[in-house]
């Protein structure tokens, strides 16, 4: 059996005709039949765990009741979690945990009061519990209503054969009784079940984003905790950023100027000695030193303008980015375009500057591109970069790759990368940054450079 050849078949199909059969519909179909039973234990136990918590806090049973009943809230939140990821395909965060301030019982019955995640899973195990039955009895409702019209031709028989019905009754209207028995009507029976069940999907999935969506707002982390889990991952970015950068300066130094300078040195010792006795030939090795230095300064200028560049803080993106575009490699030269009504913070001018460096270190590498163009702009709140080359497409932010690590620089200031590389060949790279006014002094803010 050539199973490729039915699975291009398949594709072929319009979404509308292969979503009943596709997997992810009676994923999600499973997900709200299994809701009901699962949202009436979680509503009961809710529900009396709060009411009775509530009706004892006049006493001190209350608070461990209280405390307990939204330990077990949580309980439930996680099987939610679970249960979302293997039938929804949504993988949701755990909350924040519950962090008592002081040990023992009572800190951890504290601690678990003041916890909005819990007292978010309260209100999920409470609110669920209706939503449940009624996406349960809908989805159940046209489920079976529309695969049962759909073959009721196969099935039509068992009515004329077992009982006294020619067929299904549809209504009836004083002595007459309307039935499904003639073949036109069992044909627009099958019609109409095939409508329901081209409808269905669509409706389960819309059930199914809603459940989606009850379950991040309330079972998952806040927007503060994801927030704070997010800047830390940034700030560890940022580190090892940062670290990289410095090894490779370490490295830089160590194989480049420094060893030539040590070379330097022991060559100036050596036309030192043979002064005296061979001058011209010390003369010799005076000049070949000199031209050894000049190499050196050029190495350390251009470690200097990897570090940061002097034309980047003297004048800005428009001449830092149309010089780098003039080493660019590529035949039909880069365009560069810079439009800003001022300079922006000086932290993320320069990681637009090496963004754009990158970049054009990769068309001159990997592109074999006769043209590229690099255009810079604000708009509202955000810089905008884009650098776009007509050479080889295929590129991607592939984990490991440069763009990924360039991406990854980029999301830790709250940036985006976004890389637009088809097979068919060209690339244009955007990248967002967002925009921080540079402070007041020297080198503040300036028209357009």
């Amino acid at each position: 059996m050539d199973t490729s050849t039915g699975g291009a078949t398949r594709r072929r199909l319009p979404p509308a005709l292969r979503a009943p059969f596709e997997a992810r519909t009676w994923r999600e179909f499973g997900h709200l039949m299994l809701g009901l039973p699962l949202s009436s234990l979680y509503f009961a136990f809710a529900l009396t765990g709060l009411s009775l918590g509530a009706g004892l806090l006049v006493t001190f049973l209350g608070v461990p009741v209280l405390a307990a009943a939204l330990a077990m809230c949580r309980g439930f939140g996680a099987v939610e979690r679970g249960r979302a990821r293997m039938l929804l395909g949504t993988e949701v965060a755990d909350p924040e945990p519950v962090r008592a301030a002081r040990g023992g019982a009572l800190g951890w019955m504290v601690a678990m009061l003041k916890s909005g995640a819990s007292w978010r899973h309260m209100l999920y195990s409470l609110v669920h519990f209706p939503w449940a039955v009624f996406t349960f009895t809908v989805s159940l409702v046209f489920v079976v209503y529309g695969w049962a019209a759909l073959l009721y031709p196969l099935w039509f028989w068992v009515f004329p054969a077992f009982t006294d019905m020619p067929g299904l009754q549809l209504f009836q209207n004083g002595d007459h009784t309307f039935y499904l028995d003639s073949p036109l009507r069992i044909a627009l029976t099958s019609v109409a079940g095939l409508l329901l069940v081209l409808v269905t999907p669509w409706l389960v999935r819309g059930f199914a984003a809603v459940d989606r969506g009850l379950i991040r707002g309330l079972l998952g982390p806040s927007r503060m905790a994801a927030r704070v889990t997010e800047l830390e991952s940034d700030r560890g970015v940022v580190v090892d950023t940062a670290a990289a950068d410095l090894r490779r300066i370490e490295r830089d130094l160590h194989d480049g100027a420094q060893a030539r300078l040590v070379a330097l040195a022991m060559d100036l010792g050596l036309a030192k000695e043979k002064l005296a006795e061979d001058p011209q030939a010390a003369a010799r090795m005076v000049d070949e030193a000199h031209g050894e230095v000049k190499i050196a300064l050029q190495e350390l200028r251009d470690l200097a303008r990897g570090i940061h560049p002097a034309i980047l803080t003297d004048r800005g993106l428009d001449a830092a980015l149309s010089a780098i575009a003039s080493r660019c490699p590529v035949p039909g030269g880069v365009a560069v375009s810079v439009d800003l009504p001022e300079r922006p913070a000086e932290a993320i001018e320069g990681i637009a500057y090496f963004t754009v460096s990158e970049l054009l270190a990769n068309i001159g590498k990997h592109a074999r591109a006769r043209t590229a163009a690099v255009d810079v702009w604000r708009a509202a709140d955000r810089l905008l970069i884009q650098v776009v080359d007509d050479g080889r497409g295929g590129a991607q932010a592939a984990p490991g790759s440069g763009l990924a690590g360039l991406a990854e620089r980029i999301g830790a200031v709250d940036g985006v990368l976004i890389v637009d590389s088809p097979p068919a060949g060209g690339t244009r790279v955007t990248a967002e940054l967002p925009w921080r006014v540079r402070p007041a002094g020297p080198g503040g803010p300036g028209g357009r450079r």
